[in-house]
């Protein structure tokens, strides 16, 4: 590609001593303003692919390309080009957000003319300019995952990579964080690379999605597309007494094929099958549930049925939402 705001990786392998591969020879193209939505556990080796693409560690074997620039041989020119929010926000509590601003404009090499117009820019954008002269040892998490966004937008990047920048955060500074990286990309076409573990996120997001495990991508897509492919939606089940578990398990798979999870009974339906036929069978049955709900496949359902598993943050988000319902 030409010298523009992609990314290209060429098996990649990064090992860590006496460790196993954290990232497996994998593969990834990001276009030009593109975002990316990479998915996966913790463990998963999400943060070290972003290590490895914006220099902070070599590969062992591979290449990668950011900004159509090789991450080790010409790692100066690829750090011109990014802007990097890792997951711990490498913040001074003694120092305010305008403070903050001012020193990474200097240290970004920013004319010394535009400094002070760009750091109020951007405490403007981010929703800080009223805690600007406050030291961020009274900001919140999310005031703090916004200054963090900021810096990392202080010297105009065409690419921005975003470890889980919303991990922790409540339901409100998450949104505000994902209509800013919407507006980065919409108005100054700006690339974005986002690891996460929140499928929502993802989906309301991301362009493209790779979900990664145990190193290695195991899928890859756009979100509608990746939920197309499991096809089938799932029925799920709360049952009214946790004794009443392998009964209901061993009833639902007359339906379809069990699926992992911890929070209730499910199965992915044979094809031609409702959430009808099974209210039936359960009123025949005597079946006791709390709950039964069929469920449109999500990208958590091809996440399962690539792994296995569940995602930590699908796990947060079935809570939030749960708690939400409650509270209703």
């Amino acid at each position: 590609m030409e010298r523009a705001n992609g990314i290209e990786v060429e098996g990649l392998v990064r090992e860590y001593r006496k460790g196993p591969r954290a990232v497996d020879g994998i593969d990834l193209t990001v276009a030009p303003g593109e975002i990316y939505g990479f998915l996966g556990p913790n463990g998963a080796g999400k943060s070290t692919t972003v290590h490895v693409m914006t220099t902070l560690l070599p590969p062992t074997a591979g290449t990668a390309r950011v900004g159509g620039y090789d991450v080790v041989k010409e790692g100066p020119k690829v750090r011109s080009q990014i802007g990097v929010a890792l997951q711990e926000a490498a913040l001074d509590p003694l120092l305010t957000g305008r403070d903050h601003l001012r020193l990474q404009a200097t240290l970004q090499s920013v004319p010394k003319h535009e400094r002070r117009h760009r750091a109020e820019e951007l405490l403007h954008r981010v929703g800080l300019a009223d805690a600007a002269d406050r030291k961020v040892a009274g900001y919140s998490g999310g005031m703090k995952r916004r200054l963090d966004l900021a810096l990392a937008l202080v010297h105009s990047p065409r690419i921005l990579f975003l470890d889980e920048p919303t991990t922790g955060l409540d339901p409100q500074s998450r949104t505000a964080l994902w209509e800013e990286v919407g507006l980065l990309r919409r108005e100054a076409g700006v690339t974005v690379f986002l690891t996460t573990q929140y499928l929502e996120e993802a989906d309301v997001l991301a362009d493209r999605v790779g979900i990664i495990d145990q190193g290695r991508i195991v899928a890859e897509g756009t979100p509608a597309a990746l939920k197309a492919e499991i096809g089938r939606p799932s029925v799920h089940a709360i049952p009214h007494r946790e004794e009443d578990r392998p009964r209901i398990a061993a009833f639902l798979t007359r339906f379809g094929e069990p699926l992992a999870t911890t929070r209730d009974v499910a199965v992915r339906l044979h094809e031609g099958l409702g959430l009808t036929d099974i209210v039936r069978a359960v009123d025949a049955d005597g079946i006791d549930v709390v709950d039964l709900e069929l469920r449109a496949p999500t990208l958590d359902d091809v996440f399962l049925v690539k792994t296995g598993r569940t995602l930590e943050g699908a796990t947060e988000e079935a809570d939030a939402e749960n708690q939400e319902k409650r509270r209703g």
